[in-house]
C-alpha cells in the first residue's frame, strides 16, 4: 500500500430524490478532488435515499443513468467514487450495491451479502466478496449490517484488502452511532490488520426516516485517526499512512506488536462454524 488520501461522506439523501441526491453527491466529488482525494465513498444508497418500501420502485440497472452518470463524474475528476444504489435483481426485490467507479470509466460494484432481519423480505442478498484493486491499494466493501460478521472481513484481508469502506444507513433510533460503531469496527481493523472507513446518511430523508450521521477512519491497529459526528453533511478527509499495515503485511517485523493475527488461523478447529451455523 502507498500513501492514500480518502473522503468519507455524512450526506443527507432525500428519498426518491435521485436528482436532487445525485447534484448533492456531484458537489462532494468535486469539493474531494480539490483537495486531491483519491477515494471518496457515499452512505448505502445514497442516490435513492434508504427505504425499505420504495426501494424497489427507484431502483434501477447498473449500467444504467444514476452509474453513467457517476462514472463520468470519476473521469471528469480523476477519482475513485464508491456509491450506495438501489440496484434492480433478476429476482424481483432490489440489491443493495456500492458501485465502485474507477477515473478510467470501469465500473465495478459490490452487493450487500448480509441483510438485517427488517431488510429480507424486502432485498436481494449478494453472494460474492470482491476485493478491489487501485493503483496503489486493495479494498473491499461491507454495508452496515455486513460489519458484524467477522468472517467476512477475515475473507477480505485474506484476500488482500488494505481498506474496508463501510458505508451505512443507520437509523437516529438505533442509538449513539460512534459508541456502536467503536464496539466493533475497532475490533475488525485490529484483528485483521486493514483500516476501516465508514460513513453513515444523516438528518431527516423527506418521508419521516432519520439517519444519525457519522463518519470515522480507524487504523489497522485500532486507532480511530479521524472523525466527525456533528449531526450535519459534512467531507471527511482523512491521509492513510502505509508504514504500519506494510509492515504488518509483508512480516518485516518480528515484534508481536506487528503480528499478522490470519497467519495464526486454524481452519481446520472451524469446520462446526462453517458446517452448523449455530453451535449447541
Amino acid at each position: 500500500m502507498e500513501q492514500t488520501r480518502i473522503a468519507l461522506v455524512q450526506m443527507n439523501a432525500q428519498l426518491a430524490k435521485t436528482e436532487s441526491n445525485l447534484y448533492k453527491m456531484q458537489s462532494f466529488i468535486r469539493e474531494a478532488a480539490r483537495q486531491k482525494v483519491d477515494i471518496i465513498c457515499f452512505p448505502e444508497l445514497c442516490v435513492q435515499g434508504y427505504s425499505r418500501n420504495c426501494s424497489g420502485p427507484t431502483a434501477e440497472n447498473v449500467p444504467g443513468p444514476s452509474s453513467e452518470r457517476i462514472i463520468k463524474w470519476a473521469k471528469q475528476y480523476g477519482i475513485m467514487v464508491l456509491a450506495g444504489l438501489a440496484e434492480v435483481s433478476p429476482a424481483g426485490k432490489p440489491y443493495i450495491s456500492q458501485l465502485v467507479a474507477y477515473p478510467d470509466g470501469k465500473l465495478s460494484k459490490y452487493r450487500k451479502t448480509h441483510l438485517g432481519s427488517s431488510e429480507q423480505t424486502n432485498y436481494t442478498p449478494g453472494s460474492e466478496l470482491p476485493v478491489f484493486s487501485y493503483d496503489r491499494l486493495k479494498f473491499g466493501v461491507q454495508i452496515c449490517w455486513d460489519l458484524h460478521f467477522p468472517e467476512v472481513t477475515a475473507i477480505l484481508s485474506l484476500k488482500g484488502a488494505e481498506i474496508i469502506f463501510a458505508p451505512h444507513a443507520s437509523p437516529t433510533i438505533a442509538g449513539d452511532r460512534r459508541d456502536i460503531w467503536l464496539k466493533y469496527m475497532t475490533a475488525r481493523a485490529y484483528d485483521n490488520a486493514v483500516f476501516v472507513a465508514a460513513c453513515n446518511l444523516v438528518g431527516e430523508d423527506g418521508a419521516g426516516h432519520s439517519f444519525s450521521g457519522g463518519a470515522l477512519v480507524i487504523d489497522p491497529k485500532g486507532n480511530v485517526i479521524a472523525e466527525v459526528f456533528n449531526n450535519r453533511e459534512e467531507l471527511l478527509v482523512a491521509d492513510l499512512d502505509p508504514v504500519l499495515i506494510n509492515t504488518i503485511r509483508r512480516r518485516e517485523s518480528v515484534s508481536m506488536r506487528n503480528s499478522f493475527f490470519l497467519d495464526g488461523r486454524r481452519p481446520e478447529l472451524y469446520g462446526e462454524l462453517i458446517h452448523k451455523g449455530r453451535l449447541n
